[in-house]
């Protein structure tokens, strides 16, 4: 496939600098707010696959904004299609109102979505997105009669948001401990499935660790599958560094909870939208969930938006009592926003027409090729890649876990591309416009960095 173009030069016209704003107001969140503030990286502009920070320096962006802005920055389609709904309408309510945009954007994503999949609700967030996914659980088996199935299960070293319903099922321990005392009771957990003692440097899916899904029935053994009302995980851990799934893993999870009757939800909030090589992570590995959670790249990063899509059973089973009376009472002010939905659909056009999707597939093994070729540099202890992610993980040094991966970091983007850190773990996640000469120029960039830290 021919490398697309970007939506102008790499350029961006003139190289202009602003000043400097003062940075002792806004507490950034998670940042290690002292550390940036004595050496700050600030972003001005950005359009195609690069950023310029606030001196005109150009940034070549591996990261696709938080993995959100898939289809590159700056596209006109986007802004525009913004502007006119602004103009238009800026705001309606969607608490027993409604607006023509919302329904048409749903219909859109259902087209994309797995068999079956065929209801939206919009939130603002993948953090909104997830507890929405836990409430429908609840919702779901107390109006089928089995009001006992109130436990989750999560992951070790899940990622699902940063709302109380999302770190209690999620396994990230910085994300849990401050906060213990208020988590949800009735969680469990399963083990992760990173394994870099017997398969580091896998490229792809590893053949290695299915097994650690069955510990699910143990878990069912213990609580009763009538206690159980969902379970949750990503198809691949973004946020946590990059951690795939074993062949056959999630396809034994569906097994398990099909079962039990239990719900599978799917946090693909990292993964939908191409980042695997499919529209959703669900289709690239032919496991479909009862429920899959959304957000990032639903409209590229423009407005926050976020949208759970549901299996027709549950939306049908909670229809229950008069019609008059709310079946789910559950919501936000913003979901559905006119303007966030207009910058979606614009979205899903570009992915349409420019193939994105597709592209991601195309370019996974050339990829592949590129992230893997850093084996072998100073403490580099793995590599691990599929569709257009990779992560890159090191031994940690001396001086404390996390400091070789934000040295990393800080060097790539000192010399002119961003990275992203999750403690010695480096994640690149390009726009999916990318061409083969900036995978190279990233790949360059982390060597150089990699090298250079020791």
């Amino acid at each position: 496939m021919a490398d697309l173009p970007l939506n102008s030069s790499n350029d961006f016209s003139s190289k202009s600098s602003q000043e400097m704003p003062s940075l002792e107001a806004l507490w950034m969140p998670f940042t290690a707010n002292r550390q940036f503030k004595a050496n700050p990286r600030l972003l001005a502009k950005a359009e195609g696959m690069y950023y310029k920070d606030i001196d005109g320096n150009k940034i070549l962006d591996a990261t696709a904004g938080l993995w959100c802005c898939n289809a590159g920055h700056g596209r006109k389609e986007i802004s525009e299609a913004v502007s006119k709904q602004i103009h238009e309408m800026d705001y309606a309510p969607s608490f027993q109102m409604g607006h023509p945009i919302a329904f048409e954007l749903a219909e859109r994503l259902v087209d994309l979505s797995p068999d079956g999949l065929n209801k939206v609700f919009f939130t603002n967030s993948g953090s909104e997105s997830v507890d929405t996914a836990l409430k429908m659980a609840l919702c779901y088996h107390r109006a089928n009669g089995q009001a006992s199935r109130t436990r989750f299960i999560g992951r070790e070293m899940g990622y699902h948001g940063v709302g109380f319903g999302g770190i209690s099922v999620g396994g990230l321990s910085n994300n849990r401990k401050a906060f213990s005392g208020q988590l949800l009771q009735g969680v469990d957990h399963l083990p992760h499935t990173l394994d870099i003692q017997n398969a580091a440097f896998t490229r792809g899916l590893s053949h290695l660790g299915a097994e650690k899904a069955e510990v699910l029935e143990q878990l069912v053994t213990l609580h009763g599958a009538e206690n159980i009302a969902a379970v949750i995980v990503e198809p691949m851990s973004g946020s946590a560094g990059v951690i795939l799934p074993p062949q056959g893993y999630l396809k034994r999870l569906r097994e398990i909870t099909k079962k039990y009757g239990i719900l599978l939800i799917f946090d693909e909030v990292i993964t939908a939208f191409g980042r695997v090589g499919a529209a959703f992570a669900s289709q690239r590995w032919g496991v479909i969930p009862d429920m899959i959670t959304t957000a990032k790249a639903i409209n590229n990063g423009a407005i926050p938006m976020g949208a759970v899509f549901v299996q027709d059973f549950i939306h049908d089973t909670c229809m229950q009592g008069p019609a008059e009376l709310i079946e789910f009472f559950h919501g936000y002010t913003y979901s559905g926003h006119p303007v966030a939905a207009a910058a979606a659909l614009a979205t899903l056009s570009i992915y349409e027409n420019e193939q994105l999707f597709e592209r991601s597939l195309e370019l996974e093994h050339y990829f592949e090729d590129a992230v893997h070729s850093l084996k072998g540099l100073p403490n580099v202890i793995d590599i691990r890649n599929t569709g257009l992610v990779a992560g890159i993980q090191f031994a940690p040094n001396a001086q404390g876990a996390g400091k070789r991966g934000y040295g990393v970091f800080e060097h790539c983007f000192r010399h002119g591309t961003l990275v992203r850190a999750t403690g010695d773990i480096i994640a690149i996640s390009p726009p999916l416009i990318v061409d083969k000469r900036e995978i190279d120029q990233m790949v360059n960039s982390l060597s150089d960095a990699i090298n250079a830290v020791g």
